[in-house]
C-alpha cells in the first residue's frame, strides 16, 4: 500500500481544475492498457502531476490489466494501482494487445479513458475507433491520425508532401493533401502501393540494387527484407 500525498496549500478539486482550464470532461478513473515500464512510470507521473496540480496523489484512479505472468513477478505497476483485472497469459494478443478485451475490461469497470502506451495495442486505430464507438476516450492520437503516421507508406507521402527530404522508393513524387481528420486519401495510398512482384521488380530497376522491400504495417522488422537480385526480391516479396 502506498501513502496518500496531501499538499496543505488549497488546490481545486479535479472538476474545478477541468473547469479553470476550458475543458467540459473530467478524466478521473484510467485504464491502463500496458504493462511493465510504460504502465509503471505512467501511474507514477500522473500521480506526481495529481499531487502537484490538485494537493493530493489519489485524484485519479488507475485501473491496470494484469497476466499471470505479471501477478506471479508482483509487478510494480500492478501494486501502484488502485484495481487489477486479471487478463489471459501467453502472447499480447491474448491480452495487453487484444482490442475487444482491452474495451470490454474498459465499459465494465467504467473508466473515463484508457491510456495504451507503448508497443502491445498502441499503435493500432482499431483501439481509438471502438473506444469512440464506445464513448470512451483514448489517450493518444485519433485512428485516422494514427494510420497516417504508423503506416509507412502513408506517413512517407506525409513526409514527401511537406517537403520532407525521402530517399528513392516506389511512391516517389506521390503527393497528397492531408484530410481534416489527419488521414491520407485513398487514390494517392494505392498508387504508392505495390501490388504485385513486378511492379516491385520495374522500382527495383529503376532505383538499383540492393533495394529494402518492407511491409507498410507490423512492427519489429520481421517485414523487412534486404534484396541485392532479381532472385533475392522474388524470395523476398512472398516472404514480406
Amino acid at each position: 500500500l502506498l501513502p496518500t500525498l496531501r499538499c496543505t496549500r488549497m488546490a481545486p478539486s479535479l472538476e474545478e481544475y477541468v473547469k479553470a482550464h476550458g475543458g467540459t470532461r473530467v478524466i478521473r478513473r484510467i485504464l491502463i492498457a500496458n504493462n511493465g515500464m510504460a504502465a509503471t512510470k505512467a501511474i507514477m507521473s500522473m500521480r506526481q502531476w495529481s499531487f502537484l496540480e490538485l494537493g493530493s496523489s489519489r485524484e485519479l484512479e488507475f485501473i491496470v490489466m494484469a497476466s499471470k505472468d505479471d501477478l506471479e513477478a508482483n509487478a510494480e505497476f500492478i501494486r501502484l494501482a488502485d484495481a487489477f483485472v486479471e487478463v489471459p497469459p501467453g502472447k499480447n494478443i491474448n491480452n495487453y494487445a487484444n482490442v475487444p478485451l482491452i474495451v470490454q475490461i474498459a465499459k465494465q469497470q467504467g473508466v473515463h479513458c484508457v491510456w495504451p502506451g507503448w508497443g502491445h495495442a498502441s499503435e493500432n486505430p482499431a483501439l481509438p475507433r471502438a473506444l469512440a464507438e464506445a464513448g470512451i476516450q483514448f489517450l493518444g492520437p485519433t485512428a485516422p491520425v494514427m494510420h497516417a503516421l504508423g503506416d509507412k507508406i502513408a506517413s512517407t507521402i506525409l513526409a514527401q508532401s511537406s517537403k520532407v527530404p525521402c530517399i528513392p522508393w516506389n511512391g516517389d513524387g506521390v503527393m497528397a493533401e492531408i484530410q481534416p481528420d489527419g488521414s491520407i486519401p485513398e487514390e494517392p495510398f494505392k498508387r504508392a502501393c505495390l501490388k504485385n512482384y513486378e511492379e516491385a521488380l520495374e522500382c527495383a530497376h529503376r532505383i538499383g540494387y540492393p533495394v529494402v522491400l518492407k511491409a507498410s504495417e507490423g512492427g519489429g522488422g520481421k517485414g523487412i527484407r534486404k534484396c541485392n537480385s532479381n532472385e533475392e526480391l522474388k524470395v523476398g516479396w512472398e516472404q514480406v
